[in-house]
């Protein structure tokens, strides 16, 4: 009882239930959804600062699971081919770094002796632009050359120090091989770490760890691989185009084509930009203006045609939240954040909604049988509430 109640003249002093329940909806509402949003925004903060810590861990462990994703199908067929489960994940690893490998060879072989042509072609192509800019604009050669000058002076003073970068390339030099090492022993133990999580765990927890897992991986393989074949096209088009516009350098142009369609919408734009500029700078506007409608046919036909048909519904994600997710890669990690956040955010989406799915027909299931028990006829003298089979019945099932 409250402790005012048995005084005489004194109200009863409002508990904190009865001063939340007196409050109206919409207060009560904002307040409850916005507590949740710091939670979760506190959250997502501590992440982002662990990952920032442990960068290059970060991106060694997200760069092995997107690998492991690709040469999953690899690793599959090379199993049932009865070969061993480390000589086929070490096979795997071979056939990948032997593709990276020729590809570089390749370009650089058929694109070294362009480098000496396109220094002077850029130069004349510079030389073009900044007469069209005198010429059209209200802007003086000494005006431009001041502007050049103080680009050139912050680009100077923003370079890294000397001892700075020789650690960061330690350190991408040290990620990429703790990655090769994790993808080798992720594909020859990757199943049997996964079984052993889920004996691990009881009853129906296990049953749903095991399909948001499925799910999850389900996603990662297809957003790693449909993203490596769109690439592919967009870089085999772009390329074409380039070609026949003689422009120069067109292969590692479509090798820059082919990475940045790894960081969607922004990866594309940005390729496609430099693609031009190197048009402009070599060819003139015309040829520019030709890149540009390439580029934009190109990426065109990929947006509305091959990643509805490649994608399917493996990966659904609308494109402002693409746009939200790789700017916050790109703040918290740089080009590597730019590079993993979309998968990241695509494979946990898939899972959230398999746990959510799975929640709602567990809940259906449970409504349908509870309300089908009443209508069931009573065969046996069973006590109340019991919802199994008889013993009869059980000794049938046996």
């Amino acid at each position: 009882m409250d402790d005012d109640a048995g005084i005489p003249g004194r109200a009863p002093t409002a508990g904190p239930r009865q001063t939340w329940a007196g409050l109206p909806w919409p207060v009560r509402t904002a307040v409850t959804w916005s507590a949740c949003l710091l939670v979760v925004t506190a959250g997502l903060w501590l992440l982002g600062q662990i990952a920032v810590m442990l960068a290059p861990l970060a991106v060694a462990l997200a760069g092995t699971l997107f690998l492991a994703a690709l040469l999953d199908p690899v690793l599959v067929r090379l199993r049932r081919l009865r070969v061993p489960a480390g000589l086929a994940a070490l096979l795997s690893i071979l056939l990948l770094l032997g593709i990276l490998g020729g590809a570089g060879v390749l370009v650089w072989n058929l694109t070294a002796s362009q480098f000496g042509e396109l220094s002077q072609q850029l130069d004349e192509g510079l030389q073009r632009t900044r007469d069209f800019v005198t010429s059209s604009l209200p802007v003086t050669d000494q005006q431009l050359d001041r502007l050049v000058e103080q680009i050139r002076q912050g680009l100077s003073s923003g370079a890294p120090d000397p001892v700075a970068g020789a650690r960061k390339v330690a350190e991408v030099a040290g990620a990429v091989l703790l990655a090769l090492v994790l993808l080798f022993f992720l594909l020859k133990d990757g199943r049997s770490m996964w079984h052993w999580v889920l004996r691990r765990l009881t009853g129906p927890r296990r049953e749903l760890t095991a399909e948001a897992g499925r799910a999850g991986w389900r996603t990662l393989g297809a957003y790693s691989r449909g993203t490596m074949i769109i690439a592919a096209i967009d870089a085999i088009g772009i390329g074409l185009a380039l070609v026949v516009l003689r422009v120069p350098l067109a292969l590692p142009l479509a090798l820059i084509t082919f990475l940045g369609g790894f960081v969607p919408i922004i990866g594309a734009t940005v390729a496609g930009a430099v693609a031009v500029l190197v048009a402009l700078a070599a060819n003139g506007p015309t040829t520019a203006l030709l890149t540009l409608a390439a580029v934009i046919a190109v990426q065109q036909i990929e947006g509305n045609l091959l990643e509805p048909l490649v994608m399917r519904r493996q990966v659904q994600l609308h494109p402002a939240v693409i746009l939200v997710v790789v700017t916050a890669g790109t703040l918290v990690a740089g080009v590597a954040g730019a590079f993993v956040s979309v998968p990241i955010a695509a494979v946990l989406w898939r899972v959230l909604d398999t746990v959510q799915r799975h929640r709602a027909e567990t809940g259906r299931a449970a409504g349908t049988g509870s309300a089908a028990i009443p209508a069931a006829p009573r065969r046996s003298a069973a006590p109340p509430g019991r919802t199994g089979p008889s013993k009869r019945q059980a000794d049938g099932l046996r």
